[in-house]
């Protein structure tokens, strides 16, 4: 199984956690209310409960329980509260235990005080009732703290599976950015290994001759001259290519550059799409590799992207991804240079946001009948 397929995996367990607690959570709820309720008010107060509980535990899976917590668990409270002091009923604090309980996950730091509270209540509730109620104690303490706590642990045991596989697929979730973050870390190693290449071989080439025009030096000043000239010219062309490839312009194999982005973007988890719909022409493929490999490091460095679509056509590459932030008009950050070279060339580099995707799109206009032929691109 590939990266993407693990990520979309992710999101269908996470998807299927939530729907088979929630529907446990109701059709417990349906047949409490089935066995507990004496009229259709007991049936509508514990409706009000389980319901309240459902929306907690759907916003907190994603998130966002924050505004909907407190309210919630004021609700279930409430309901348990007005079902044990009006409509003598046990079954009340089912809904109550669910919110508790994510109440108290939420709260690692305060875990013991909300806790403490959560009891407190919970005790004074029974209490409240024995003041209240003409029922033998015992009776009052076998119905509402025995009863009580059997259902309520059964919410309790759902919520806490469900936080237990919310909590695994976050870890897997932890463990694909961290993918993300090495596949970058590898692009920078290449780009380090690049640099070696280009300065190692030239510092080496230049420490012999140097050697040698120093051997020859009292003896063949003409040699010396000529090897001197050959280290200027080794110099400066590895300056030009030093430069060439901080600015990612050093000469690329559009098919090598496409096999990178796809071990990439797998790397990090992302499903990619290749779309060749027709033959590249020669004289745009180092153009497009450099747009290809620019745009691959902006996706993994500025997006959560889950899905790569690349589209390459005889004059023109096409990369569109998901997961693109809203805010802010797109950035061109290291393709700005890119634009300026393909505009010299006739090209036209376009970036946009559109339905959700970020496009980004390098296009030449078609070659004439008497320019260089076109070569199939495949992978090497």
């Amino acid at each position: 199984m590939t990266f993407g397929q693990t990520e979309q995996t992710q999101g269908r367990l996470r998807k299927l956690n939530v729907g088979i607690v929630s529907g446990a959570i109701s059709a417990v709820g349906s047949l409490l209310m089935a066995t507990d309720a004496d009229s259709w008010w007991d049936a509508l107060l514990m409706g009000v409960g389980v319901s309240a509980a459902l929306v907690v535990v759907n916003r907190w899976t994603v998130g966002r329980s924050s505004r909907v917590a407190l309210p919630g668990l004021i609700v279930t409270a409430t309901v348990w509260l007005v079902g044990v002091l009006a409509a003598d009923a046990s079954a009340q604090s089912y809904g109550f235990a669910i919110v508790a309980t994510i109440t108290v996950l939420e709260l690692p730091r305060h875990r013991r005080a909300a806790i403490a509270g959560l009891a407190a209540f919970a005790v004074a509730v029974v209490a409240t009732k024995l003041v209240v109620a003409r029922e033998d104690v015992v009776d009052v303490l076998v119905q509402y703290v025995l009863l009580s706590s059997c259902v309520a642990l059964g919410g309790v045991v759902l919520t806490v599976l469900l936080a237990a596989v919310h909590d695994l697929i976050g870890e897997l979730e932890k463990a694909r950015e961290r993918e993300a973050e090495v596949a970058v870390m590898r692009e920078r190693v290449r780009f380090a290994g690049d640099l070696h290449d280009i300065q190692g071989h030239t510092l080496h080439v230049v420490k012999l001759k140097v050697s040698l025009a120093k051997k020859l030096l009292h003896s063949d000043i003409g040699q010396v001259e000529q090897e001197l000239d050959e280290v200027h010219a080794l110099v400066g062309d590895t300056i030009t290519q030093t430069k060439e490839l901080a600015h990612a312009q050093r000469r690329l194999n559009l098919s090598a550059e496409l096999e990178n982005a796809k071990n990439l973007f797998e790397a990090a988890g992302i499903h990619v799409r290749v779309d060749r719909g027709a033959e590249v022409d020669v004289r745009v493929g180092e153009l497009l590799g450099q747009v290809l490999r620019e745009t691959t490091t902006n996706i993994l460095r500025h997006a959560e992207a889950e899905q790569v679509w690349i589209t390459l056509s005889e004059t023109g590459i096409s990369i569109a991804n998901d997961g693109a932030r809203e805010a802010g008009p797109p950035r061109l950050s290291g393709l700005a240079a890119l634009r300026d070279r393909l505009a010299a060339q006739e090209g036209e580099l376009t970036v946009e946001r559109k339905d959700g995707l970020f496009h980004t799109a390098a296009t030449f206009p078609r070659r004439r009948s008497d320019a260089a032929p076109a070569t199939r691109m495949g992978d090497r």
